[in-house]
């Protein structure tokens, strides 16, 4: 049975579970975006997403293949076969100097233990490294030193000629599952429930070659670590398996701010379950704006003030299953995916504040018959301050996945020949697993989605 209904939901999976997940209309007169194409290419589950340029994105995942896409048509570029097992990363990848024509370049690691680099252009795989000991989980490149990291069950640095600098000792049989650049030619490592700080060494004039020194180990998470991002230069966060979300200072290293309540956040009345998920507060993606921190939350999304250092809105059940994965869309909306194939958009609005009670006037209140209860009242006021000042609203679902979708992509392409995008061609990519789809959802010229879906159908049967 294919899990999407308009505004319905997988049935319960325990007798005393109830969920209270939002639903919408069939108009979605909100939904600014409506399915475009079906790009079909790959034989297993699709991971990854990566724009290349202003016309073409490129999708990896368990087939081992890359395939570079034409942003503007849908049509396959190239297929990239090299790795005999599935891709467990990717990124763009600055050209090699030796190389005469700038080609634009990924990098592409595997659970076959190598990392090839690839022309997007030609197709043609450039250079190949296999010298690793474990499945390389990330990669990032740093490019005040022009080098590039790769994560497994140790931390290896390398040049644009993939040429090996230096490397650390081995760390953890689960390797390196994140990691991200901070100041100081620093760099943040997530091993198991650790962060891990090192710092990497250029070569001087009394030292030519290149090292990586640990320099801390951060040890306030409880479980293993799932998500780790840069904020903004002051800050990077982490969140654990446990509901962990914790915020530190990118200069010292120090513990900002910490919420780790997700489970009973914002609770006026407690809801008792006999079922509980294990992961329903595993924290599995971060986004970020100026002001706060998208978190998702198990099958919910919660929005962190970093100003605040508070929860200000959140959606406990914003999918029947966890939410894999978030992105920032304009207009202060978010998109999100989980595993049970729905894609939901959501707005962050602020509400409107309580009018104050009114004192009671007139002959009953002399005789205190108008006055206020104050021990009535109490809960009222606690109410009122465990409330949040904003709220998540669900404006649009994005209907056509019947499993779980891993990942979302939204970027910005240039100009589209289609009338149905707009001119600036905003775009969203959502992956599909099982069915080995990527779906393409575009921002519509104007809010009305029954005229636009017409006009689209018919033009894309009359394209082919």
């Amino acid at each position: 049975m294919l899990r999407w209904l308009i505004g319905g939901g997988r049935e319960p999976q325990g007798l005393a579970e109830k969920s209270p997940l939002q639903t919408i209309g069939e108009e979605q007169t909100q939904n600014p975006y409506t399915e475009l194409l079906v790009l079909r290419a790959h034989r297993d589950i699709v991971r990854f997403l990566v724009q290349l340029d202003d016309c073409r994105f490129a999708s990896a995942g368990d087939d081992g293949i890359v395939v570079v896409w034409n942003a503007q048509t849908g049509e396959k570029l190239l297929e990239l076969s090299g790795h005999t097992q599935k891709i467990t990363a990717i990124i763009t990848f600055p050209p090699l100097e030796a190389c005469e024509e700038k080609n634009q370049l990924i990098l592409t690691a595997s659970a076959d233990k190598t990392v090839i680099v690839w022309d997007c252009d030609t197709g043609r795989q450039v250079r190949k490294v296999s010298c690793f000991h474990s499945t390389v989980k990330c990669l990032t490149i740093l490019q005040r030193l022009d080098v590039w990291l790769s994560g497994g069950s140790d931390l290896c640095v390398w040049n644009r000629r993939l040429a090996l600098l230096c490397k650390t000792s081995h760390l953890s049989d689960t390797g390196v599952s994140a990691l991200i650049e901070i100041p100081k030619n620093c760099v943040v490592a997530a091993v198991g429930k650790e962060l891990i700080i090192f710092k990497l060494v250029a070569p001087t004039e009394g030292s030519l070659e290149w090292n990586i020194l640990e320099v801390k180990r951060l040890l306030d998470h409880q479980d293993n670590i799932l998500s780790l991002v840069n904020v903004n230069d002051l800050s990077f966060v982490s969140g654990s398996h446990v509901g962990e979300l914790i915020i530190w200072d990118v200069s010292d290293w120090t513990v900002q701010a910490c919420e780790r309540n997700f489970c009973t956040q914002l609770d006026t009345q407690q809801e008792i379950k006999l079922y509980q998920k294990p992961n329903d507060i595993s924290i599995h993606h971060f986004t970020w704006d100026e002001e706060n921190v998208f978190a998702a939350v198990g099958r919910g999304l919660y929005v962190y003030n970093l100003q605040m250092k508070r929860v200000i809105a959140c959606q406990k059940t914003a999918h029947d299953s966890s939410v894999l994965h978030i992105a920032r869309l304009p207009n202060r909306q978010l998109i999100s995916c989980s595993e049970d194939g729905s894609v939901r958009i959501w707005e962050l609005r602020e509400k409107q504040q309580l009018a104050a009670e009114p004192v009671p006037t007139g002959f009953f209140n002399m005789w205190g018959f108008g006055r206020v209860n104050k021990q009535a009242s109490q809960p009222v006021k606690k109410q009122q301050e465990n409330t949040t000042p904003c709220s998540l609203e669900l404006i649009g679902d994005l209907i056509g996945h019947s499993s779980s979708v891993e990942a979302l992509h939204t970027g910005v392409y240039s100009e589209m020949q289609s009338t149905i995008l707009v001119p600036q061609g905003s775009y969203t990519l959502v992956e599909k697993e099982h069915a080995d789809l990527i779906s393409c959802y575009s921002r519509l010229l104007m809010r009305d989605p029954d005229e636009h879906r017409t006009v689209n159908t018919q033009e894309l049967e009359e394209n082919g």
